[in-house]
């Protein structure tokens, strides 16, 4: 690496942090920190950064967590190889030989309605997400609660919240724009649909009706709906 404290490299769901064996984590956490703060774009708002497990002790990684989120950056501590498993599409079963009479042909020759993929049922969360809480799931996701500030949801399907939404929202996480985001009170930090990034005004008056975001025209649109 040089004599450079980190780097980052890309895979499918964004960037990979990698630092030199053996550096000290304050020197680690400073020079991130020198990064974000330089104005130069080096990250950008909803950006994922991941780190491999076991690399740093609990306390540092929600250090990180802490403050990349400052930022409106995604911070995850998974296995790199997973990932890549998670969005790769699931290949189809061949059914096993067996002899029919002539009179079933036909309806063996008619593909039968496909089962939904696991990753397309939806995950229901019965409780308010707090800050520093992180929801991931490849289906999309209902959570009857709160989303507080600093608190992140990340679907591969749409997401519906039942409460106050104060934290990062990601609907369509694998690059589907017909998802979208629902919340009694939409007043998130940020909202991303698949690859569009949509950021919260400075202050924002609370919403008196549910709301849903989602794609038009390329681009995030929220608009009033009824419950």
């Amino acid at each position: 690496m040089g004599d450079e404290v980190f780097k980052l490299k890309g895979n499918q769901t964004g960037l990979q942090l990698v630092f030199a064996p053996g550096i000290a984590f304050e020197t680690l956490r400073n020079e991130i920190q020198k990064r974000l703060e330089s104005g130069s774009q080096f990250f950008k708002r909803g950006t994922v950064i991941q780190l491999v497990p076991d690399q740093l002790s609990k306390e540092n990684e929600e250090s990180l967590r802490k403050l990349f989120h400052q930022y409106g950056v995604l911070f995850r501590v998974e296995p790199i190889e997973d990932v890549s498993k998670a969005r790769r599409p699931i290949p189809k079963q061949k059914a096993p030989e067996t002899n029919i009479p002539a009179a079933q042909a036909a309806a063996k020759e008619s593909p039968a309605e496909p089962k939904p993929a696991e990753e397309h049922r939806m995950m229901v969360i019965n409780r308010t997400v707090r800050s520093g809480q992180e929801i991931q799931t490849q289906g999309s996701v209902l959570i009857c609660g709160n989303v507080n500030p600093g608190a992140e949801i990340i679907a591969g399907g749409s997401i519906d919240i039942r409460g106050t939404c104060r934290g990062i929202v990601h609907a369509g996480a694998y690059g589907d724009r017909n998802s979208f985001i629902i919340a009694d009170c939409l007043m998130p930090v940020q909202i991303r649909i698949a690859d569009l990034i949509a950021q919260a005004p400075d202050s924002i008056e609370k919403p008196a009706y549910a709301e849903k975001a989602s794609v038009k025209n390329n681009q995030i649109i929220i608009e009033p709906i009824e419950r």
